[in-house]
């Protein structure tokens, strides 16, 4: 979308007509800039007080809050109809994308979840750092801060249970031995109905939403009914499963006074920049689960970050999973909003207060403490970071830190599949949704055909076409650099890097400076490569490397850089090389169509499974017939017809004629 009007602060008539519009009503409303992104969202009980309020003279904003006021070019709102439903849609809008002005709780890959595939008929059950929901019906637990007991409580959970233990089958018509022994229901078979094996997990979900003492209730009650009816063998299985369960339940050894009362307790420790915030999670007295979150400590109040924790937090839990009593250590903004939405959600009161006894103060300051280890931790971690940047901007003689970079690496086998790319460091930690990836374009680069330098070259191109373009129609490029150092946007002109390392020597340096030249830009970047072969950074012109120890944090810092953007490299080519190769061998098939082809993968399982088949085994796919069978076998059997069309078997080559052979006889003679 092109650019919008001026900001509304300088259009007075415009901004007059749009505050008019707003409406006296519950909902949010979504505030963008020139380039059409969402800078703010926020919610209101009063749509028109609640907007109005920014764009009066006498209100007091915070500094941060004054510099977006000034982008704002639009505003869209959105009606609900009451304020806790304006709070769920807030939740759910700031998570989809992520506005820059937010309170953003940060993707810190350190806190692992479990995942329930809710949305599969056999779901799946894993690990996970990654928080990306493929189904809305998918389930993740977490973020778990103890990340050694979460894996002995999930590696106990799959002894205690019959689940599925492999991602992927190990036999296309058989199972394996997890199913004779008992650990695996047969899934991969379809030993166990969809239903009965969701039944099951429904059972494993109880472990992590911190209802063991429910689910062992349960599992007594369901022995006591198998004993009555004399199957003392599926008695025994349940006797088995609560055995392993107060197994787990001993882990969990910090216990209360107060047995009776299921709460949570929220706390933070914070700096100028950072906020660590802890999740504890108290169940009948015992501690079951402890969370943990970061946030952006210098754009909110301790409370309001609290309070996005909370929105964060229970907007993805089910509402039996939510506690009757909530404890926080500051006050929330819109405390009594929140505690009537909790209580909407879980279908019964919830009580939301700062603690005032004894005995709940003692809790929310156990929970500070431990929120305060995990800041220092954090701290130390920035600290190391920012030292690995000074030395950097020493190393490379910039006149201040570098704040984004970026390294380049290509990947092909002999010029097959050729790609390329692109990754991204924010103050010396991988930002992975700046990520990209380049499919290489030159028809002089194919199999058999490489050239590393035009590849890099090419990728350069690309990459900086658009920043060419402003600077030939008059933009000031320092003044956009400055734009992009100060929010770091993704997309558009937003995206400058301070520093731009190549994977290479001199050579995809120097036809990198040239691209950059073709484009004018080469006196604008901050160019280098890191050669392999003995770590060594070259600059543009420089016929030494510059010199550097090999333990210097700068160097190392680079060194991460590089091998990040080989790894992705590498991984994209796998990824490449595996589509071309399923695609070569099955889509060259004469009527066979990608639905096709994906239904004869799903049944068979591999491409060499499909090639040891028979046609009749063939036809038994979904969508393929006896005549597309035969030519599927046909493809595979070239040489090896069964019989000609007319039934006839095929004829006798003539008499004294050489039989097919790569090679006459003739030709292998020998010397002697």
């Amino acid at each position: 979308m092109g650019r919008l009007a001026q900001p509304l602060l300088s259009d007075a008539d415009r901004l007059s007509q749009r505050l008019k519009e707003l409406p006296a009503e519950p909902g949010c409303y979504l505030m963008r800039d020139a380039e059409d992104r969402i800078l703010y969202i926020g919610k209101s009980k009063s749509l028109r007080s609640r907007v109005r309020s920014y764009f009066r003279e006498s209100h007091d904003l915070s500094p941060r809050i004054s510099l977006m006021v000034r982008q704002v070019c639009e505003i869209e709102f959105i009606v609900t109809d009451s304020e806790a439903e304006a709070l769920a849609l807030e939740s759910n809008l700031i998570k989809a994308h992520q506005p820059h002005f937010n309170v953003l709780l940060k993707d810190d890959k350190k806190y692992p979840y479990l995942c329930i595939t809710w949305s599969e008929p056999y779901p799946r059950i894993f690990i996970t750092r990654r928080r990306r929901l493929r189904s809305p019906l998918d389930r993740f637990y977490g973020p778990y801060v103890d990340v050694g007991l979460l894996r002995r409580t999930f590696f106990l959970v799959k002894r205690v249970f019959p689940l599925r233990q492999r991602p992927q089958p190990l036999y296309r018509d058989r199972t394996c031995l997890n199913f004779d022994i008992g650990r695996c229901p047969g899934v991969c078979q379809e030993k166990v109905s969809p239903e009965a094996y969701q039944q099951i997990l429904r059972k494993v979900a109880m472990v992590f939403q911190g209802r063991s003492d429910e689910l062992l209730e349960l599992l007594r009650a369901q022995m006591g009914r198998y004993a009555e009816r004399e199957d003392y063998e599926a008695a025994a299985r349940v006797r088995d499963q609560l055995q392993g369960l107060e197994q787990l339940t001993a882990e969990q050894k910090m216990t209360l006074p107060d047995a009776s009362v299921s709460r949570d307790v929220l706390a933070l420790a914070c700096d100028q920049r950072l906020a660590a915030v802890q999740l504890f999670q108290m169940r009948a007295g015992k501690l079951v689960g402890r969370l943990g979150y970061t946030a952006d400590a210098s754009i909110a109040s301790p409370g309001a970050i609290l309070q996005r924790v909370l929105e964060e937090h229970y907007s993805q839990v089910e509402p039996v999973e939510i506690p009757p009593e909530v404890l926080v250590q500051h006050p929330l903004p819109r405390q009594e909003l929140v505690q009537e939405w909790l209580s909407e959600r879980r279908g019964r009161k919830v009580r939301l207060s700062q603690p005032q006894r004894q005995q709940k103060a003692d809790l929310i300051e156990l929970v500070e403490r431990n929120a305060t280890f995990e800041l220092s931790r954090a701290q130390r971690s920035a600290e190391q970071h920012q030292l690995a940047t000074e030395d950097l901007a020493q190393l490379l003689d910039l006149p201040q830190p570098p704040r984004r970079i970026e390294g380049y690496d290509i990947s092909h086998i002999q010029g097959s599949d050729a790609v390329a790319s692109q990754v991204v460091f924010v103050d010396g930690l991988p930002a992975k949704q700046h990520y990209r990836k380049y499919r290489i374009q030159s028809s002089s680069i194919s199999a058999g055909h490489s050239d590393d330098f035009m590849a890099m070259a090419e990728i350069m191109r690309r990459r900086f076409r658009r920043w060419s373009q402003a600077k030939a129609e008059g933009a000031d490029l320092s003044e956009l650099r400055r734009a992009a150092s100060t929010a770091l946007h993704t997309g558009g002109l937003g995206d400058w890097p301070d520093v731009v390392m190549i994977d290479g020597g001199k050579g995809q340096l120097s036809a990198v400076m040239e691209a950059l030249r073709e484009l004018n830009l080469h006196e604008e970047l901050v160019v280098c490569s890191l050669a392999k072969q003995r770590e060594e950074v070259f600059l543009p012109g420089a016929s030494q490397p510059l010199e550097s120890e090999p333990d210097q944090l700068g160097l190392l810092l680079l060194r991460r850089l590089r091998d990040e953007a080989h790894r992705f490299a590498v991984s994209f080519h796998r990824q490449q090389r595996g589509e071309r190769m399923k695609r070569s061998r099955l889509s060259d098939i004469p009527g066979l169509g990608p639905k096709r082809v994906k239904e004869l993968l799903a049944h068979f399982r591999s491409i060499d499974a499909i090639q040891l088949a028979s046609p009749e085994q063939i036809a038994g796919a979904t969508g393929v017939g006896p005549a597309l069978a035969q030519q599927v076998w046909s493809y595979f059997h070239p040489g090896d017809p069964e019989e000609s069309p007319d039934g006839e078997p095929p004829a006798e080559p003539l008499e004294g004629a050489w039989p097919a052979s790569p090679m006459p006889p003739a030709v292998a003679t020998s010397s002697a």
